[in-house]
């Protein structure tokens, strides 16, 4: 996954796949995954957030920059991607 220039490096599929796993077994009820990029440590790791409102705990990735930034938005149930442009327009960012 993320195999391109436009990202900072490639996930594999089976961190991708435990990770959602780990999510939807969590005893809170989380809803969506976001996958984070972490600059210092150079490496991606995922976050768990209950509701859409939480999405934007981090900048997006290319849109604004930090030391950790959300590459991508995952929801854990249905595994399909949130876009995240049309997440920003929804709530008038």
């Amino acid at each position: 996954m993320f195999e391109s220039k436009e990202y900072p490096a490639s996930l594999d599929e089976s961190q991708f796949e435990l990770w959602l796993e780990q999510g939807r077994e969590s005893k809170l009820s989380y809803e969506y995954m976001l996958i984070v990029w972490d600059d210092l440590e150079a490496t991606y790791h995922p976050e768990y957030v209950e509701s859409r409102d939480l999405i934007n705990k981090h900048p997006f990735w290319g849109q604004d920059y930090g030391s950790s930034v959300t590459i991508a938005v995952y929801d854990l149930y249905s595994e399909a991607r949130i876009s995240i442009s049309d997440w920003q327009t929804s709530k008038g960012f």
